[in-house]
């Protein structure tokens, strides 16, 4: 066999349990998205707890759990489309307004972290915990600890629908979106998802 024919056939078969290994990571990423997507970093003591804007309204519940199991003395709300419902609620689950600080202008995650920063610097914060969905925390987290340099940020997301199968279609579109935010994040910010 000539030299160029065998070397033909280890690329093809080289690329071929490429392809493979590549189909059984969409696979994984598919059927389990928590096991890629979430990231939380168990009961931890802070100085603040950010609540995310977006998702279902679960994320205020959730740092309103957080608050009365002392995690931390206060609360930022982070982000322009809804901190005013986050607010009420966070209120009606018994949080102190004077507890609550916002920050309304951020309309991404990039934008949260950036916007927030400035907010915890001035309040000479140290350590912050960040409240979002499952799904979002791990993009969340990493860009947090991207932009926001000099302060030690944990994860505490809300676990909202992720046992409610079959997901609805708005919420599995929400899911699954983040595998293309992570690398576009990476790409676009240099925030690096692992």
């Amino acid at each position: 066999m000539p030299p160029m024919i065998g070397w033909k056939k280890r690329l093809l078969k080289i690329a071929g349990i490429l392809l493979v290994l590549l189909l059984l990571l969409a696979a994984a990423m598919y059927f389990f998205p928590k096991t890629f997507l979430c990231v939380d970093s168990g009961p931890v003591q802070a100085d603040v707890i950010i609540v995310l804007g977006g998702g279902s309204h679960e994320r205020p519940v959730r740092a309103a759990e957080l608050f009365d199991q002392q995690a931390a003395p206060r609360i930022l709300i982070s982000g322009a489309g809804d901190y005013y419902i986050n607010r009420h609620i966070l209120i009606t689950n018994g949080i102190p307004s004077i507890k609550i600080g916002v920050e309304d202008q951020s309309k991404t995650t990039r934008e949260n972290a950036e916007f927030c920063y400035k907010i915890l610097r001035a309040e000479n914060v140290h350590r912050a915990i960040i409240v979002t969905s499952w799904y979002h925390s791990r993009r969340a987290l990493k860009t947090f600890e991207h932009f926001a340099p000099g302060i030690k940020f944990y994860s505490r997301p809300s676990y909202f629908g992720l046992n409610h199968a079959p997901w609805s279609r708005d919420y599995s579109r929400r899911v699954y979106l983040e595998y293309i935010k992570l690398p576009g994040y990476w790409v676009g910010y240099g925030v690096w998802p692992l």
